[in-house]
């Protein structure tokens, strides 16, 4: 057993360890985010490593700041293994007024908890400014959430201020557009409510179309927003605003309805009711539960590498003299 622990100890076991971290840095870097967990397999290799020359090297013992120093950065490298193990990175859209229903897409470590479906707030509606140009200035987003203890909170979401909740923060990004709100009655069927997000604007000013379908088996609705005016000019500063021309183009098979908010069509199928028009928010969701433990093990880490330094500076004479 002391053999093995001094082989795990051993100078060119950390050498594989470094060398295994570069193809995998490589990986996330070059792939994505979802490369992420192979890092987990070197850095628990170093994390044995590390673990290991603390328990047979007596100099870590007899030196409490360098003892310190290493047991800080073993902690390091177990919470970013394990970091890599247990992430989220994620998309949302939510709807102005309705609650938070799910993520749009996601990549997560294999370990991930998925408490994500605990998670309950409501967009209640956001504020954007723009200056000439036009250039994005601010973005905030008014949520109403419920929080761990089961408590109604209210506020503000903004770039550098998440809304947090059971560890995921939900930060609002510059994805934002427009949701007709539609009802569906088939003849056959359950009625279906939905808001249906057209293609974040103004980045697709020039496209807000997109396609419908109340159930998955169904062709669906083709539909448009044909409005004309310049919602955020270049020549001055704005806020982002529904459009004065609320009308809806709708196709479905070879008909053409034009709908303003209220109105509705009677197609063979059922009635499509057009209710009115609202606003969705895009949030960057991420869930790292190690990044203030990487904070603290770091400082910890500093500290006790400086006081070593101290240590060992004192221990000497200043003298200037020749």
């Amino acid at each position: 057993m002391n053999r093995w622990v001094h082989g795990l100890a051993s100078l060119k076991l950390t050498l594989v360890g470094l060398i295994l971290l570069v193809p995998a840095s490589a990986a996330i870097y070059k792939l994505d985010q979802s490369a992420a967990p192979w890092l987990a397999a070197p850095l628990s290799l170093l994390a044995l490593n590390l673990m290991a020359a603390i328990a047979t090297n007596g100099v870590f013992r007899k030196n409490t700041p360098l003892l310190i120093f290493h047991l800080a950065l073993l902690g390091i490298v177990i919470l970013a293994a394990a970091g890599r193990l247990t992430y989220l990175n994620g998309a949302a859209e939510v709807t102005e007024g309705t609650p938070f229903s799910g993520l749009r897409h996601s990549d997560a470590g294999p370990l991930h908890p998925w408490h994500i479906n605990w998670v309950q707030f409501i967009n209640e509606g956001m504020e954007i400014d723009y200056t000439l140009g036009p250039v994005r200035v601010s973005t905030v987003s008014k949520v109403r959430w419920i929080d761990e203890r089961g408590i109604e909170q209210s506020g503000v979401t903004r770039e550098n201020h998440p809304l947090v909740v059971y560890g995921y923060h939900f930060t609002v990004s510059s994805n934002k557009g427009f949701a007709p709100v539609l009802l569906w009655r088939p003849k056959v069927g359950e009625p279906v409510l939905g808001a249906v997000h057209m293609p974040s604007y103004p980045a697709n000013a020039g496209a807000q179309e997109t396609t419908w379908r109340p159930y998955n088996n169904q062709k669906g609705f083709w539909l448009a927003l044909p409005f004309k005016e310049t919602l955020i000019p270049a020549d001055r500063a704005s806020q982002f605003r529904l459009p004065d021309d609320r009308r809806l183009v709708v196709r479905a098979g070879d008909g053409r309805w034009v709908l303003q908010p209220g109105e509705s069509v009677q197609l063979p199928e059922g009635v499509l009711e057009y209710q009115e028009l609202r606003t969705w928010m895009g949030y960057q969701v991420t869930y790292d539960w190690t990044v203030p433990w990487l904070l603290a093990a770091s400082l910890v880490a500093v500290l006790s590498l400086a006081w070593f330094f101290w240590h060992k500076f004192a221990a000497r004479p200043w003298n200037m003299d020749n």
